[in-house]
């Protein structure tokens, strides 16, 4: 019983996150953040850094304290959401980093229709150069129009 309870927490704050993305990227990144956010929209640097990765490591800091709750008994279900809070940042990581920016030359020659329409969904968001005037603001669930001409 307890580990079925675990593992739906931990589906249930991987799915969670996917808003929590959304969320992030809407209100705070292209919101009062936009200032660490920016540069991943206007390449004004040489770096392979950008300040964007802050919020990489903002969840990875939120990740590690639910499994720290976990740890010392504080909240016996920190280890499955930590863990579901892990897993969508690998997720996310591997999507937008690799698959998307290529950060890293991987995966570059995925040809299936939910990653042309996930890549062609964050290329209409990246036409917006500012940070009014977006769309497309999720990662892993996009709309559906971006899959119609794929399908």
């Amino acid at each position: 019983m307890k580990i079925a309870l675990w593992i739906l927490v931990f589906l249930s704050t991987f799915c969670f996150m996917e808003f929590m993305a959304w969320f992030t990227h809407k209100y705070v990144m292209h919101g009062f953040l936009w200032r660490l956010h920016k540069d991943h929209h206007n390449k004004d640097h040489d770096s392979w850094f950008e300040r964007n990765d802050f919020f990489f490591i903002f969840y990875a800091v939120v990740s590690i304290g639910f499994f720290l709750l976990w740890k010392y008994n504080i909240l016996w279900i920190g280890l499955p959401i930590g863990i579901g809070i892990f897993a969508y940042g690998l997720a996310y990581f591997i999507v937008h980093d690799i698959f998307i920016h290529q950060r890293f030359k991987l995966f570059r020659n995925v040809n299936n229709w939910y990653a042309k329409g996930v890549r062609r969904a964050h290329k209409m968001h990246h036409k917006h150069l500012g940070k009014e005037d977006g769309e497309c603001f999720g990662m892993l669930m996009v709309p559906f129009k971006y899959f119609k001409k794929y399908k």
